[in-house]
């Protein structure tokens, strides 16, 4: 914009940015004229009563879609088991109870949310009024009217004169909450039972007729991860560090056999770091004895999962012969049975006892002693 572009400072009111400083007067602007408001336009429903009653039916309409939709909601969550699937055009197989879940909450708050806005649209006073300002605490006059003010609103709003009105929004917005809380009391999952203190090196997972897992512990090889091939003790050389499971839980080199199901929670227990040190640098305490006669020949395994947050331990020194985790940098050192020397972790991590085959791979001798993992309400 040019200079001659701009308005006149003095006529308009205006500071010009282009021409240095302007020191103000003290003073106010000037007030503006109040515009007013524009003429009220009255709806239809204002002046004709079956207009009115053509409303309510559509407000109670969406009301009742609500409660189709909650309907829809219950009935997919309990008419199907969560392994039913159900195949939608663009999204394939899904899940039928959380599809019919999905739709029937959805329904449920569009309902509502429409019934509630065409209820104020339609029925509901629509003048635009102005309120001056005044001090934030109201008057004791205004404090005293204020039942008085809610009992007219519900006049305006016609509530008391259509019950259907009442009746609806109250079905649906007390149905509503069925969905809500059927899913907080009973979708949190089956209780974990046994399944946080056993893992994979225990042996297979199967339900027992108590509900609980039960296992049968067959001294599983050490294989590594990802590739599932069995580690000879011989191939570990002193500082070498492997990530392994029990074997089994992945598909071989061959990429036969492999847990079907649940992979990925029980390789999230199972992993396990393996690593050789010098026999002679484990350090002469009851830690230290116990990982050196727990391991073979140097050798030693111990679970990769932080007993702070359950955070996999990811860096090894070999110098120090220290574990890190890189979460919260609690630090655990191998020579002394994994104590916890720096860090917010309270508890060493689980030693896996381990020794060879026959053919000389490593295989486990035992399962783990506690649980792996950060702590729970049944640990002891």
């Amino acid at each position: 914009m040019t200079t001659h572009e701009f308005p006149d400072a003095d006529s308009a009111g205006v500071v010009r940015l282009d021409e240095g400083h302007h020191p103000g007067d003290g003073k106010m602007p000037a007030e503006f004229e109040n515009p007013g408001l524009p003429p009220h336009v009255h709806r239809m429903a204002d002046h004709d009563d079956a207009g009115a009653k053509r409303a309510e039916r559509q407000v109670a309409g969406l009301f009742g879609l609500s409660m189709l939709g909650t309907i829809v909601a219950m009935v997919g969550y309990f008419a199907f088991s969560t392994e039913h699937r159900s195949w939608v055009p663009g999204l394939g197989h899904v899940s039928t109870t959380n599809l019919l879940l999905g739709i029937g909450i959805g329904l449920g708050l569009l309902g509502i949310g429409l019934g509630a806005v065409h209820w104020a649209k339609t029925l509901m006073p629509d003048e635009e009024v102005v309120e001056m300002r005044h001090p934030m605490r109201s008057s004791d006059e205004a404090r005293a009217g204020f039942a008085e003010v809610m009992r007219e609103g519900g006049e305006k709003s016609q509530l008391f004169r259509r019950p259907l009105l009442k009746l609806s929004l109250g079905g649906a917005m007390g149905l509503f909450s069925l969905p809500l809380l059927v899913q907080l009391l009973g979708s949190l999952g089956p209780l974990p039972r046994n399944n946080l203190d056993v893992t994979f090196w225990d042996g297979h997972p199967h339900e027992g007729e108590d509900g609980k897992q039960h296992r049968t512990f067959e001294h599983p090889r050490l294989v590594t991860d990802p590739e599932g091939i069995p580690i000879k003790a011989a191939d570990v050389t002193i500082g070498s560090v492997y990530h392994v499971l029990p074997a089994g839980l992945l598909p071989n080199a061959d990429g036969e056999g492999g847990l079907e199901h649940g992979q990925l929670e029980e390789k999230a227990k199972a992993a396990v770091l393996l690593m050789r040190l010098d026999p002679t640098e484990f350090q002469d305490t009851p830690g230290g004895k116990k990982a050196k006669e727990w391991g073979h020949d140097g050798i030693v395994a111990y679970s990769k999962i932080c007993t702070h947050v359950g955070c996999p331990v990811g860096l090894y020194e070999r110098t120090t012969h220290h574990l890190l985790c890189p979460c919260h940098q609690s630090t655990f050192d191998v020579t002394d049975d994994c104590k916890v020397i720096f860090g917010p972790a309270k508890r060493p991590l689980p030693q896996l006892k381990i020794t060879v085959d026959d053919e000389g791979y490593l295989i486990a001798a035992q399962p783990f002693q506690e649980a792996v993992g950060p702590s729970f309400w049944e640990r002891g």
